[in-house]
């Protein structure tokens, strides 16, 4: 048997196309390609402003850094998430409060930001954890009312949407991913989305090391002028290679959302028959791009959420873990003592895993993934008989 990952990009001969004509062009620094896709990026996610930068945590760290969040200052965020949305937060100096989840969506909820928000409360960051949309609009009524930021973490969200519109467009202000295991990628690279123009053009020039005129300018003159560095910057840029990538699949997006929600149909309809499994599934505010489709491997199971990872490895198929509770790793150690109980969370983080999804993932491949999954199925009655 072939193996099959768990994901793989959609990658092809435009993007080789792409890069060739970059290459060919002598610019593969950041230029005219990185400008055009934060344009059509922009116009694609329904906001005012995009700045590309060299990942999705250096475009949370931009976010923090333009919306005023610094030291003594505290962020509420989501434990069930990579350790980079609690990570960013501690890079100007607050304070990453922990807020528990959802059991249905695996999102924070207006209820549990709610329970932990304080009087040094600044900001909320928001995900829409493996693709499926956060509801927003409770979470914007608590957050204006008590004067507090909404950075949405889109990493995974690109082609999910909320209300009819894409994800990330309602918030204060939204930082994206360009990894490989996202729908779309360039590699490595990250997009910060706003409609406040003061915070893009701050964003746009610190991730230039806060340089008063970007190399792409310098460029153009003949004889360039001088640059003036009025604060501390980093270099945070994404690079016309990385950018090129990007332009064609963000071309790509609507088909590869559109194979995403056909495979998981698919996934969703066998699952339904096994009693103690439970499927993600859109909630009733949008739609999710299905950028992980995650299983709830429940106590009443035969087998735990290892023997399904082990029955899968068997058959050829490599599934993962479900996301990670930030809050139970030793880098956050210090401020164990002060975590709300996050019940939810621990339970979703230790009965979870992630099922093969991606563009180019055949039905016969799926149906291997979704029997393995019968004949745990069939072990639970044969153990209960």
């Amino acid at each position: 048997m072939s193996r099959i990952n768990v994901m793989k990009p959609w990658l092809g001969a435009e993007e080789v196309l792409a890069l060739t004509e970059v290459i060919e062009s002598g610019w593969v620094a950041q230029g005219p390609r990185v400008a055009r896709f934060e344009m059509e990026f922009a116009q694609q996610m329904h906001v005012d402003f995009a700045v590309a930068t060299s990942s999705c945590t250096s475009a949370l760290h931009l976010a923090l850094i333009v919306a005023g969040i610094g030291v003594g200052d505290e962020v509420v965020v989501p434990s069930f998430s990579f350790i980079a949305t609690a990570n960013a937060p501690t890079y100007v100096g607050a304070r990453p409060v922990f807020a528990d989840v959802d059991l249905t969506t695996g999102n924070v909820t207006a209820q549990t930001v709610a329970a932990v928000v304080s009087t040094q409360t600044r900001a909320v960051i928001i995900v829409d954890q493996g693709g499926v949309p956060v509801d927003l609009a409770p979470v914007r009524e608590l957050c204006d009312r008590l004067d507090i930021v909404i950075i949405e973490d889109a990493a995974c969200g690109a082609g999910s949407t909320y209300g009819g519109r894409p994800v990330g467009a309602g918030a204060d202000i939204a930082a994206w991913s360009f990894h490989p295991r996202k729908l779309l990628t360039t590699g490595e690279g990250g997009m910060l989305t706003t409609n406040n123009e003061d915070w893009a053009t701050r964003a746009r020039r610190l991730r230039e090391h806060a340089m008063s005129v970007s190399a792409n300018d310098r460029q153009g003159r003949l004889l360039a002028v001088p640059e003036v560095y009025a604060e501390i910057g980093y270099n945070y840029r994404m690079t016309d290679l990385q950018a090129a990538v990007g332009i064609v699949q963000l071309g790509r997006l609507p088909e590869i959302v559109r194979r995403r929600r056909e495979l998981a149909e698919r996934y969703a309809g066998v699952i339904a028959g096994i009693p103690g499994l439970r499927a993600v599934d859109d909630p009733a505010w949008g739609t999710g791009n299905f950028q992980s489709f995650w299983i709830d491997v429940q106590p009443d199971f035969a087998l735990d959420r290892e023997g399904v990872l082990a029955a899968l490895a068997v058959a050829e198929v490599s599934a993962r873990r479900g996301i990670m509770a930030a809050h139970r790793q030793p880098a956050f150690d210090a401020w164990r003592d002060q975590n709300a109980p996050l019940p939810v969370t621990e339970y979703l983080t230790d009965h979870t895993l992630i099922l093969p999804l991606y563009h180019d993932l055949t039905f016969a491949d799926q149906d291997r993934v979704m029997d393995t999954l019968v004949v745990a199925a069939s072990a639970q009655k044969r153990s209960a008989a």
